[in-house]
């Protein structure tokens, strides 16, 4: 069986682990190259051309879009990324797909059948299916020196603490250097909102409110004065 060489080229190491981990899982599909760097990505794919491109848009330095124009000889590629409008541009550069962080291993799925529909070929199981069952949806967290798995269904909230956040279950607590606008940017809408300058709560796990803020726990989250409105709104359903 022919085995398809893929390039992975996100500025976060943890993107890259999360969809390094999916391919592993696949039979047909190896990892042929990953950068956090897309000028090195650029210079290892004019030497060395891959199948499939993992790419994502917003990086320092060059861009996907950027760096895809400028190759030669251009891959297939889907794009990755936390930002929703980006989406027509990669379209324009006839991308397979657009895959938005974080990427579950269903919407995975969906993209490399996507891949091999252009390929003729049929979509592969993936490898120990029975042992390794579809996971909810979930994060890797950089923790001091390792990456910790978060599962979204598990989140109470998101607490800012300076140049650090604070995720917090019903536990543990995970501390990672990085701002909450980035788990803004990142966690579903339709599951998490934005309620403080601090604090980012999961919608489901409100018990209560009140004037003192949400109840989710044991912990009374506040609400600031600006997003009081849109909290009301989502909480108590008026407006």
């Amino acid at each position: 069986m022919n085995t398809f060489e893929c390039y992975i080229v996100d500025d976060e190491p943890i993107a890259i682990d999360i969809l390094a981990s999916y391919l592993q899982r696949m039979d047909g599909f190896s990892v042929k190259g990953a950068f956090t760097n897309p000028v090195k990505a650029f210079e290892a794919l004019q030497q060395a051309p891959a199948d499939l491109l993992f790419l994502d848009i917003q990086m320092p330095e060059l861009t996907g879009l950027e760096l895809l124009r400028s190759l030669r000889r251009r891959p297939e590629v889907i794009f990755t990324t936390a930002y929703r409008e980006f989406a027509l541009d990669g379209f324009e550069l006839d991308a397979v797909d657009y895959l938005l962080k974080p990427v579950s291993f269903d919407r995975f799925l969906k993209s490399i059948d996507k891949f091999l529909a252009r390929a003729g070929k049929k979509t592969p199981e993936p490898l120990a299916a029975a042992a390794l069952p579809d996971e909810p949806p979930h994060l890797f967290v950089r923790a001091g020196r390792k990456n910790v798995k978060v599962y979204l269904h598990e989140i109470l909230y998101v607490e800012s603490l300076k140049d650090y956040v604070r995720i917090v279950t019903a536990g543990t607590k995970v501390m990672t250097k990085e701002t909450i606008t980035h788990f803004e940017e990142i966690l579903p809408a339709e599951r998490f909102m934005r309620v403080h300058r601090s604090f980012l709560v999961a919608k489901d796990k409100i018990s209560a409110f009140s004037a003192d803020g949400l109840e989710i726990g044991k912990t009374t989250v506040p609400v600031g004065r600006l997003y009081k409105l849109n909290v009301e709104k989502a909480v108590l359903g008026s407006g």
